[in-house]
């Protein structure tokens, strides 16, 4: 009932410069940032003491929780508000030489409890858990996300192998690794704590992007049957134009849950919403800009039994055929 650029005719093709160069710039930037910053991994990948603190006086803040750690040795702790102001977690990270155990996360709440009691006072503050994390969970997790990623392009691969052909498939997954880099300098931009929780937000990316752009090449099929006479550009320009209104409409209303998720969800999960909701724009960007524009060049470099796609282009601009 509710459909928006319902008759739309925009030259998405002709425009793929400009938006290359958009993404480049982003991303490039992003990944600069790496040089001097790399990313920031959290106490699940580097192993360690996570300690969450109440606090009965609200003269304590971060910095004196951290000048209070310092004070005894626990250098390099992360210490952020989580959710109220008098909330805290305080991430102690344990040495290379040490191991994470029950022993060793007793001993460093100990410590810190003692830093804080000297500091502020027993009664000012309440520690309400304390939990050990090893850096070895974290890399396995890690790499199994990783592993996660290639099988889905690999499965991405075959079914649109059989599905269309390959050249689609290839286009589906090179605009996927897009989203994934665009992510990753996102990341960088911001300076977000890399949690499981990121990276579980970024494997959601890739079966957002994925289904976006499979849909679309969906109906690109269908038109490259339907219009036997028109160019692969006209048929690309026509296939993305008529999926629009469901790319908008399924875009809007999952971005108007990542945004509520990034507005009312808490300290929690923010990390997770603010790359969900950057994973809506990215995986948008990249089925109308990035994935047929790359299928259109690789039908120009290797034809397939449909040889419009090595067939002179139109010129940026010209009036695409309705």
């Amino acid at each position: 009932m509710l459909r928006f650029f319902g008759d739309a005719h925009y030259d998405f093709l002709g425009a793929r410069k400009k938006a290359y160069i958009v993404t480049l710039t982003f991303i490039t930037l992003g990944l600069s940032l790496l040089l001097f910053r790399p990313l920031n991994p959290s106490i699940e990948f580097t192993g360690g003491t996570l300690i969450q603190m109440h606090a009965n006086d609200s003269a304590i803040e971060t910095g004196g929780i951290r000048a209070a750690l310092e004070a005894v040795g626990l250098t390099g702790s992360e210490i952020q508000t989580f959710g109220a102001p008098d909330e805290f977690v305080i991430r102690a990270r344990i040495n290379a030489d040490q191991t994470t155990t029950v022993e060793s996360t007793q001993r460093t709440r100990a410590v810190v409890d003692s830093a804080l009691a000297a500091a502020f006072g027993p009664e000012s503050y309440e520690i309400q858990r304390a939990e050990a994390v090893s850096a070895k969970v974290g890399g396995e997790l890690r790499t199994k996300a990783f592993l996660a990623i290639l099988m889905s392009f690999g499965a991405t691969l075959i079914y649109l192998w059989f599905r269309f052909e390959w050249r689609f498939g290839v286009a589906a997954v090179a605009a996927t690794i897009h989203d994934i880099i665009s992510t990753i300098a996102f990341v960088s931009i911001l300076n977000l704590e890399v949690t499981l929780v990121i990276v579980a937000a970024l494997l959601t990316i890739v079966g957002y992007s994925l289904n976006d752009t499979i849909i679309t090449f969906d109906r690109v099929r269908e038109n490259l049957r339907k219009f036997k006479r028109k160019n692969l550009y006209e048929v690309l320009n026509r296939s993305v134009n008529e999926t629009l209104p469901r790319t908008v409409l399924t875009s809007g209303t999952t971005g108007a849950a990542t945004l509520a998720l990034l507005i009312f969800g808490g300290e929690v999960i923010r990390g997770f919403a603010w790359v969900m909701t950057w994973g809506v724009v990215t995986g948008t960007f990249s089925s109308i800009f990035i994935a047929s524009p790359i299928l259109l060049r690789i039908e120009q470099r290797w034809p397939g039994e449909d040889i419009r796609g090595a067939k002179a282009i139109p010129q940026t601009g010209q009036v695409v055929a309705s």
